[in-house]
């Protein structure tokens, strides 16, 4: 502003000035003006450099807090990503409501009572149980006596071998899930061992759908949570198809080292004889007695089949007797693998029961049984 007051007060020349002079003196108040000009320029970037303006600090404070708005928001929608896959790979409990209450403490209320009502242990440690998957007020109480038998301070690993009741397989099929959701506490799968098992290409998937259709492996979680309460351990679902002897053989050698191991326990999961027009079975031989009695003495048989650990003979009796014992094939398995390894194993039935007791050709009953095998180490 200051130059340009002095300028302006040199455009009104005095009338005495000659032209010579006038030219002369607009020449010099042009390079006064250029370098004034310059002058200020310079100055002015100076400050500019070395005098940050006022709102400097509160930029670089809201980009900032931009940035860490950013952060904060990808950070959530991480976390929510994440949140969803691990819901999508949780197995619910989708039977919990129907087969068994989904009333947590009144479901380990339950089971604490079958537990206690068991006794005490009569076979134990339990390296394999044989142990019934049907609704809890039916089976409850019988599955107990087989999850009486496990000492879970030495269990690391539960292996739940079921028959799929749903779709039909010629293999076995492991589970996706990273968990599965029971009321009375979530069991963590074991994933590197079930990769492990399926690169040997051997196994399957389950679906998701399929995975939570299947109530074999479902109604052992609660049980199996609450016995391992407590202890560290993975579950290694396995559902097994409708296997041949022959592949009842290969599954059950595959499966034997891990059997071999005092740290894994499995859980085979069977009901036996589904008796009734219902079911399309209908045996009965009235040298027996009752129906009732009938069916108990078919079950018995095959109870001491598996006992004796008579592979050939179970099979040959199912052949027989087409008793409708739903868990055959992974009672097959364990057989054949206990038959694989290189230490002692006995197998012993500790309690037999019957959904009620048939007396006419119109009635209809399922048999649970529960068996404990036991290693000598």
């Amino acid at each position: 502003t200051h130059t340009h007051t002095l300028t302006h007060s040199h455009t009104h020349s005095h009338p005495n000035t000659s032209r010579a002079e006038l030219r002369l003196h607009r020449g010099k108040r042009h390079r006064d003006d250029v370098v004034a000009f310059d002058t200020f320029t310079q100055s002015s970037r100076a400050s500019l450099a070395t005098t940050p303006p006022q709102r400097s600090h509160a930029t670089r404070a809201g980009a900032q807090a931009l940035r860490d708005r950013g952060q904060r928001r990808a950070g959530g929608q991480q976390r929510r990503r994440r949140k969803r896959r691990e819901m999508a790979a949780a197995r619910e409990a989708s039977h919990a409501g129907s087969w068994y209450t989904d009333d947590g403490a009144e479901l380990d209320a339950q089971l604490q009572g079958w537990l206690e009502a068991a006794g005490a242990k009569s076979h134990a440690p339990a390296r394999a149980i044989i142990a019934p998957h049907a609704g809890y007020s039916y089976s409850g109480p019988t599955a107990a006596f087989a999850y009486k038998q496990i000492d879970p301070s030495t269990v690391k690993r539960v292996f739940v071998l079921g028959p799929s009741h749903h779709v039909y397989l010629n293999n076995c099929a492991l589970s996706n899930m990273v968990l599965y959701k029971t009321p009375v506490g979530n069991l963590t799968l074991d994933r590197q061992l079930i990769l492990a098992l399926h690169s040997t290409g051997q196994f399957g998937y389950m679906t998701k759908k399929v995975d939570e259709d299947e109530h074999s492996i479902e109604m052992h979680l609660p049980y199996i949570a609450k016995v391992m309460r407590g202890h560290d351990f993975t579950l290694v679902p396995i559902l097994v198809g409708s296997l041949s002897p022959e592949r009842e053989a290969f599954y059950g050698e595959l499966l034997a080292p891990y059997l071999a191991d005092p740290a894994n326990l499995f859980v085979v999961s069977s009901d036996f004889c589904h008796w009734g027009r219902r079911f399309q079975y209908t045996h009965y031989d009235k040298a027996d007695g009752a129906i009732y009695q009938s069916i108990e003495k078919l079950d018995r048989t095959g109870m001491a089949l598996i006992e004796s650990k008579d592979t050939v003979g179970f099979s040959r009796y199912l052949l027989k007797t087409q008793n409708t014992i739903c868990g055959r094939h992974p009672i097959g398995v364990l057989l054949n693998a206990i038959g694989k390894l290189d230490k002692p194993c006995e197998v012993k039935f500790l309690r037999y029961a019957q959904s009620s007791q048939c007396t006419s050709q119109s009635d209809s009953s399922v048999s649970y049984a529960s068996a404990s095998a036991v290693v000598d180490e």
